[in-house]
């Protein structure tokens, strides 16, 4: 059982993550589980990552809703990408709750600096509004879905940063559908994930409740900063790299010993 200033400082984590999501966009949910070991507390690291896998979800969930009102999801297309990433998920995160804690984290680290390389490549995409689900992109959003929710359910990652371009790379849509379609696969893989998680007792339901209810606070804040900040967006995108690099550093520093030995 935690204390209570650890689920103060699991609310001031999601507050963090969710003000990043919504200034800068995709990305900032790769702070959740570093956030959860090394400031929180969290002993251990499985705990960490199925409890960050339910709150990412849940914000997702949020943040679906909102383009859902706006037009911009392809839901057939992020149906059969979610169906199979789902299987993916649930695969992924039964592989990495039974891989050592220490060395996922290391392997975690690695991902995030990828992330923060992705980011700083990230460009527009004018793509096809008009794309609609048909037999010559089922077989790719298939692919594409099966991968991304391993991938997402070993690290217990929201993986949007696989989704949004698998999204692209099956279907050629513009970019702004493939980020409102990519929450319906984070939404499932997360939840898929907590719930291998949560079968084993690796979910801390108290603290989860803690993260999502500071990143619905964060979130606001975010959104509303970006909006202030838009001109700046891409040295705003910039510090977060630097962020994730840092944090990243820091994490490789601190497991190196436990993958090596």
């Amino acid at each position: 059982m935690l204390e209570t200033s650890q689920y103060i400082l699991g609310a001031f984590s999601g507050g963090l993550v969710g003000f990043v999501l919504g200034l800068v966009g995709g990305g900032g949910s790769i702070l959740a589980v570093p956030l959860m070991v090394y400031l929180v507390g969290v002993s251990n690291p499985h705990v960490a990552i199925g409890t960050s896998a339910f709150a990412v979800a849940a914000n997702a969930a949020t943040g679906l809703a909102s383009h859902a009102r706006h037009g911009h999801v392809k839901w057939r297309c992020a149906a059969v990408f979610a169906l199979a990433g789902i299987a993916g998920a649930a695969a992924g995160s039964t592989l990495g709750k039974n891989f050592d804690g220490q060395k996922l984290l290391f392997l975690f680290a690695l991902v995030m600096i990828a992330v923060g390389i992705l980011m700083l490549k990230r460009r527009g995409h004018a793509g096809d509004a008009g794309v609609r689900l048909g037999r010559e992109n089922a077989p790719k959003l298939v692919a594409y879905g099966l991968g991304a929710g391993l991938f997402s359910g070993f690290f217990g990652i929201g993986g949007g940063f696989l989704i949004v371009p698998g999204l692209i790379a099956a279907t050629g849509m513009p970019m702004l559908n493939a980020v409102g379609s990519s929450l319906v696969g984070v939404t499932s893989f997360g939840l898929t994930t907590a719930g291998n998680y949560a079968i084993s007792g690796l979910v801390d339901w108290p603290l989860a409740v803690a993260f999502i209810a500071g990143g619905l606070g964060g979130g606001i804040v975010g959104t509303r900063a970006a909006r202030h900040l838009s001109a700046k967006r891409d040295a705003l995108t910039l510090v977060f790299a630097i962020l994730i690099f840092a944090v990243a550093t820091y994490m490789l520093w601190q497991t190196a010993g436990q993958f090596l030995s």
